[in-house]
């Protein structure tokens, strides 16, 4: 449970902002998971847009309350459209939401995640500690080599209480040299803007076993950043999706089923979450 009064008020009055806001989440996302996306931010109380032919996309951004990118199934014609949404969203204001999925994993990845933060204001980033890892040597913050695993965690980069400060302090110093939110999610989540760093430590060893689940994250982080300040509407994205995920497990375990199972019951959890919940049931800190 949250005893931090602030951070109390931040989640209320954050979850209320989306959901009667109702805000427009454009996303340019990984074809795989783009029904899932959709379903996730109808659930936390966003509306979602899924456009990308570059004929319509100022058109989109003009009318949208966020952008959010996922690099996680490239083709040239999608980069094509992430700048043109990205240029265009820079000059109305309008948030972009980053989500880096692979880089460090190929070339391509990398410069085409390079391309998006030099060129362009990104409001928050969310990816794995290793993704996060990947851009801070891209960007100069640390120089350690770290080999991806596809689109997940590598081991040796997982969070861990022992490692969480460390971890804490380079995500902070990556924020601020970006002038972004970041997250980084894993076992424990770390939050930071630069100058407020969080852990969350909830979520269940579930949610990596169905497909998608970082891509729906990153998409109601958009409608939260959409909606309410970069760091607040974060904190509430993340706390809602990793509270649903313990009980969409515990429903799982109750009824003795498996993932598909799992991915209805978080979709069903996203959507009947509350401020309580959040508050009761979230186990944070500050670092």
């Amino acid at each position: 449970m949250i005893n931090d009064s602030e951070i109390t008020s931040k989640i209320e009055k954050s979850l209320t902002e989306i959901r009667q806001k109702n805000p427009l989440t454009h996303c340019i996302t990984n074809s795989v998971t783009i029904n899932d996306c959709a379903n996730a931010v109808l659930a936390i109380g966003g509306s979602p847009f899924m456009a990308e032919d570059a004929e319509e996309l100022e058109e989109v951004v003009a009318i949208a309350d966020v952008l959010v990118i996922n690099i996680g199934k490239l083709s040239k014609e999608q980069i094509k459209s992430m700048k043109i949404s990205a240029e265009a969203a820079n000059k109305t204001n309008t948030p972009i939401v980053l989500d880096p999925v692979g880089v460090g994993v190929t070339q391509l990845r990398n410069e085409t995640t390079l391309d998006l933060i030099e060129n362009y204001n990104m409001t928050a980033i969310r990816g794995n500690i290793s993704e996060i890892k990947a851009i801070a040597k891209l960007v100069g913050v640390i120089d350690e080599n770290n080999t991806a695993k596809g689109v997940d965690v590598n081991i040796d980069d997982m969070i861990t209480e022992e490692n969480l400060q460390a971890n804490g302090d380079l995500i902070k110093e990556l924020a601020s040299k970006l002038n972004t939110t970041i997250l980084a999610s894993g076992p424990i989540d770390i939050l930071s803007d630069g100058e407020t760093t969080i852990a969350i430590d909830n979520g269940d060893d579930m949610m990596p076993l169905i497909t998608g689940s970082g891509c729906m994250l990153s998409s109601i982080v958009g409608s939260g950043v959409g909606a309410s300040n970069p760091l607040d509407g974060t904190l509430v994205a993340i706390l809602a999706m990793n509270i649903a995920g313990e009980k969409a497990r515990a429903k799982v375990e109750e009824k003795d089923e498996g993932t598909g199972s799992f991915r209805a019951y978080l979709i069903d959890y996203l959507y009947k979450t509350t401020s309580e919940s959040l508050i009761n049931e979230s186990n944070i800190k500050i670092l």
